[in-house]
C-alpha cells in the first residue's frame, strides 16, 4: 500500500517519510533502526527589535490575525529587548545533547531547526543533506499531545522536506511524546519539593499553600480531538500532576506513594493537605472562541479570596524558560499573587537538567534499539505514548488535515 506525500514522492508504506520499520504504522518500533542524526525541532522566536513582527507573522500565518493584535504581543518580547530566550536555550540543549550523546559513547551528530524562525527545520534538512545524513529522529522541544504540541510539529517537517526537495532522500521518525518519561517529570518533583520549602521557610502552613500546575491553553476543540481518543492534552497533564505530588508527599509526612486523590470540588484535587490543580496561560485566541480554563491569573485571585497565602506555580507544560514562562508566568502571574497578598515561589522548568537531557538520549535510543515497549519507562498509566501516531491524532477542525510526517494519515 502507498500513499502519496504531498508533493516529495510516494512513500513505501502508510507513513509518509518514515524509514522502513516505522512506515507500516506500528504504534512502537520495537526493532532496531540506524539513525544517521538527531533533528532537535522547536518553536523558533526572535533575537532583535526587528524580528518580532515578522516572527509573529510566521506564527499565525493563515489565521488572520490583525496587525494590531500582533503589535499587543511583540510589547512581551520587546520588554525582552526583542529577544526570545527560547533560540539561547536551544543551543544549550544542543550543547548539553552533545555532551551526554558523548559520554555515553554515541555517534550522532544533533542538528537544530525551528518552525518559525533561523535556523529553519528546512536549514536543517539541507544541512543533513550536505553531510549525507539521510536517515533522522526527530526531537521535538513539547511533551504533550496536541496539535501546536505534536500534529503541527509533524506537518513542518513534511512542509520542510517539500520545500527543500528532499522528499525520498531524507527519512524523519520522531521520538514519542514524553510527559510521563522520568527524565521529564523528575525536574518537577524536585521543583515542587524545594517550591514547598521555600513557603515552609516563610511560616506558611501546608494548609494555606496551592500548586498550580501551568500549561498552555489551547482551544477546546482543540483539546477535545488531541491524541487519538479525545482530550489527552489536559488528561496527560493531570496524570503527570498526579505523579508529581504523589512523589512530594513524603516531603510533607504526607503518606508517600499511597496517597489516595480524591476531588475537593470540580477543579481542586486535594492530597491530605496539599492541594492542587491545573491551570492554564497565555491563550491567544478571539474571546468568541473557548479555550481552556481557568486562567492562571484568575484562579490567584479565587484562591486569595479562598484564604490560600501561597502558591506554588509549576509550569508543568513547559521544558524550557521562554516567553510564555517568563511573560506570562514570571511577571504577569506573579505580579497577579503580590497584588492579591500571596507568596509565590516558580518552579523551573526542566531546561538542561541532566536528568532531562539524558531522557531524551534514552528517547533516542528507544527508537535506535528497538526496545520492547514493556521495558520503556513511563510513570503514568497513560504511557508508554505512541511512536508512530495514530490515524486523525490531534486534528485542527480550523485548518483540515495536512500531510504529516511520522504518523498514519489522516
Amino acid at each position: 500500500m502507498t500513499a502519496f506525500d504531498g508533493g516529495s514522492g510516494i512513500t513505501n508504506g502508510l507513513v509518509l517519510g518514515a524509514t522502513p520499520a516505522a512506515s507500516s504504522g506500528p504504534e512502537h518500533v520495537e526493532v532496531p533502526v540506524t539513525y544517521d542524526a538527531i533533528l532537535l525541532a522547536s518553536f523558533g522566536g526572535p533575537e532583535g527589535q526587528d524580528d518580532v513582527i515578522p516572527f509573529l507573522r510566521n506564527v499565525t500565518r493563515g489565521r488572520g490575525i490583525p496587525e494590531e493584535r500582533l503589535e499587543e504581543v511583540a510589547h512581551h518580547y520587546r520588554a525582552f529587548g526583542g529577544v526570545s530566550p527560547i533560540n539561547e536555550q536551544n543551543r544549550q540543549l544542543k550543547a548539553a545533547l552533545e555532551a551526554e550523546l558523548a559520554r555515553r559513547g554515541i555517534d550522532l551528530p544533533v542538528l537544530w531547526g525551528n518552525r518559525n524562525w533561523a535556523p529553519f527545520l528546512s536549514d536543517a534538512l539541507v544541512e543533513a543533506n550536505d553531510r549525507g545524513l539521510t536517515t533522522l529522529l526527530a526531537v521535538g522541544t513539547s511533551a504533550y499531545s496536541s496539535y501546536s504540541g505534536c500534529r503541527q510539529y509533524r506537518e513542518d517537517y513534511a512542509i520542510a522536506l517539500d520545500e527543500t526537495g528532499l522528499g525520498g532522500v531524507i527519512q524523519i521518525d520522531k521520538v514519542r511524546q514524553f510527559f510521563d518519561h522520568p527524565g521529564f517529570v523528575e525536574p518537577f518533583i524536585e521543583g515542587v519539593r524545594q517550591g514547598l520549602a521555600d513557603v515552609a521557610a516563610q511560616g506558611i502552613p501546608l494548609e494555606q499553600t496551592h500548586v498550580l500546575f501551568s500549561t498552555h491553553s489551547i482551544p477546546t476543540a482543540d483539546a477535545e480531538r488531541s491524541g487519538p481518543a479525545g482530550n489527552a492534552y489536559p488528561t496527560q497533564h493531570l496524570a503527570v500532576a498526579a505523579v508529581v505530588i504523589a512523589a512530594v508527599t513524603p516531603f510533607s509526612g504526607l503518606g508517600g506513594e499511597d496517597v489516595q486523590y480524591v476531588h475537593a470540588d470540580p477543579a481542586i484535587l486535594k492530597t491530605e493537605e496539599v492541594s492542587w490543580d491545573l491551570v492554564y496561560q497565555s491563550r491567544s485566541g478571539p474571546p468568541t472562541q473557548p479555550w481552556l480554563e481557568p486562567d492562571v491569573n484568575d484562579r490567584i485571585v479565587q484562591l486569595a479570596a479562598a484564604g490560600i497565602k501561597a502558591v506554588v506555580i509549576v509550569p508543568l507544560g513547559f521544558i524550557s524558560d521562554h516567553m510564555e514562562v517568563k511573560w506570562d508566568l514570571d511577571t504577569e502571574a506573579i505580579a497577579t499573587a503580590k497584588e492579591h497578598g500571596i507568596f509565590a515561589v516558580r518552579v523551573p522548568t526542566p531546561g538542561v537538567h541532566p536528568a532531562f537531557v539524558s531522557g531524551l538520549v534514552d528517547l533516542v535510543l528507544e527508537r535506535r534499539d528497538g526496545i520492547p515497549t514493556a521495558e520503556r519507562p513511563a510513570l503514568t498509566e497513560l504511557g508508554p505514548w505512541y511512536d508512530v501516531c495514530r490515524p486523525g491524532c490531534c486534528e485542527n477542525i480550523r485548518l483540515g488535515f495536512k500531510p504529516a510526517l511520522a504518523g498514519l494519515a489522516p
